[in-house]
């Protein structure tokens, strides 16, 4: 009980000071209807970290995600990300911050009528990227994903795990600073969950600080990263080399 206790931290994990890339000081969101989302969430997380944030469904890291993409605004607190205030920013200025985060969602959201190399280049072209630069970044892109030879392939000749490694190497391509992935390894089976949670590990060892939004408790016990436990809105646990928490 002690132990248990003891892990019920409330996310004010020490940051490490100028190094702090994700700020959320008592941050709270409530919809017309039901208890709020998240009451008064605390949490800090610094450059280049690898951060898994876990919890039942409804425990609020949907939308955590979502505040952190600047899709929600707060009903009340701070959130900084990158030296942005997301409660304050003009709207204008949100797709040039938005640029700056790589995404992977769970169900991998590709462009069904276009190949691999187009899916990738698609995520610069949107910003204006050269032809040049795009014919030089997306074959990188794709060889460090381990998809060298399917440039050609349409999303529905690839395997799940393939598929992943496309939004994966779509997230990457503009070299973001962060990298949100929510629940990547969801649809995929254990080996290439474990090719995907690699893979993020690489892209974290290279300096890009790494969310994982995940119920994969294997995953979690076994890489031995920062686990940041929600349930019912709130952080009950933020441990450094943690693991899944069983709560009453």
């Amino acid at each position: 009980m002690v132990e248990k206790d003891r892990k019920r931290r409330r996310g004010k994990r020490q940051a490490i000071v100028g190094n702090e890339i994700i700020t959320l000081e008592n941050v709270s969101k409530a919809y017309a209807t039901g208890a709020p989302a998240l009451n008064g969430v605390d949490l800090h997380i610094n450059k280049g970290e690898f951060v898994f944030i876990v919890g039942d469904s409804g425990s609020g890291k949907s939308t955590m995600i979502k505040l952190l993409l600047r899709e929600l605004t707060p009903t009340s607190g701070n959130i900084n990300v990158m030296g942005y205030d997301l409660v304050k920013i003009k709207h204008r200025k949100i797709p040039k911050f938005r640029r700056n985060l790589g995404i992977v969602f769970q169900d991998f959201r590709l462009l069904k009528d276009r190949n691999v190399y187009e899916n990738v280049a698609f995520a610069q072209r949107i910003i204006q990227v050269s032809n040049k630069e795009i014919k030089r970044n997306v074959p990188s892109i794709l060889a460090t994903v381990g998809l060298a030879g399917k440039y050609k392939a349409k999303p529905k000749q690839l395997s799940g795990g393939e598929q992943q490694r496309v939004a994966l190497a779509r997230a990457l391509v503009n070299r973001p600073t962060i990298l949100l992935a929510d629940e990547p390894t969801g649809n995929l089976d254990p080996k290439n969950s474990w090719e995907i949670m690699k893979l993020l590990e690489q892209i974290n060892e290279n300096g890009t600080t790494v969310l994982v939004v995940t119920h994969n408790r294997e995953i979690v016990n076994s890489m031995q990263k920062r686990v940041v436990t929600m349930k019912r809105g709130v952080i009950v646990s933020d441990e450094e080399k943690g693991g899944y928490i069983d709560e009453d």
